[in-house]
């Protein structure tokens, strides 16, 4: 594959460029935005067994890192304070470290079934509150750290996205089968794959296994 180069003639750099294109932004677009959590935000978030979070550094690298745990895993601490908790992972840290440099953090609620998501965005800190991380007990497992966000926005995004993906649509789900197992992409991007499909099956049946071990 060839690389790729933007012609810079078609590049846009200013705002003004960039809202001429656009008709202007629809008047419940704008005031649908709050700076807490109503009751229609809350009930979302209760519902929600899944999120997005995306982090930046101060060098400006960016990271977005899925979550997911039981139904309404997200603790709401009062009207402009969520509590995350942190699971056991790959140890990359990239969420956390991102905080520890900016604070600057966006939440993606996603619930299964729904075309529509709850946007959220604030400021995060990683908090080892004994009374919090009790909270967030599951299989009598305690995280050893939450993040937790103090709102500036939030507010509900509409379903184009979620509908024109047909995300939740069965006859849209594609075959996992084919492609390769994860552990089979990881060995090729670094070490190298077996190549006996046995030894392979075996790689497989352990990364499952360490699931099962290692959730919470």
């Amino acid at each position: 594959m060839n690389d790729f180069s933007v012609n810079p003639d078609f590049v846009i750099t200013e705002e003004s460029s960039l809202r001429g294109l656009f008709q202007e932004t629809h008047k419940l677009a704008a005031l649908k935005c709050q700076d807490s959590l109503d009751i229609h935000a809350q009930n979302f978030i209760r519902r929600s067994p899944f999120l997005c979070i995306g982090t930046q550094n101060m060098d400006g690298r960016a990271d977005v890192s899925p979550r997911g745990d039981p139904v309404g895993f997200v603790r709401i601490l009062d009207e402009r304070t969520l509590a995350i908790p942190d699971r056991p992972g790959n140890n990359r840290l990239d969420s956390l470290v991102n905080i520890l440099a900016n604070p600057s953090v966006g939440l993606l609620f996603v619930i299964p079934g729904f075309d529509d998501t709850l946007r959220v965005n604030g400021q995060a800190v990683l908090v080892t509150d004994p009374d919090i991380l009790e909270s967030m007990r599951v299989n009598d497992r305690t995280p050893k750290i939450a993040i937790v966000v103090k709102i500036t926005e939030v507010f509900l995004h509409c379903a184009k996205a979620f509908r024109r993906s047909h995300l939740w649509d069965p006859s849209h789900f594609q075959d996992r089968a084919e492609m390769p197992s994860l552990m089979n992409i990881i060995l090729d991007q670094t070490t190298g794959a077996p190549s006996d499909s046995a030894e392979m099956r075996k790689l497989d049946d352990g990364l499952e296994d360490e699931y099962k071990t290692t959730m919470y």
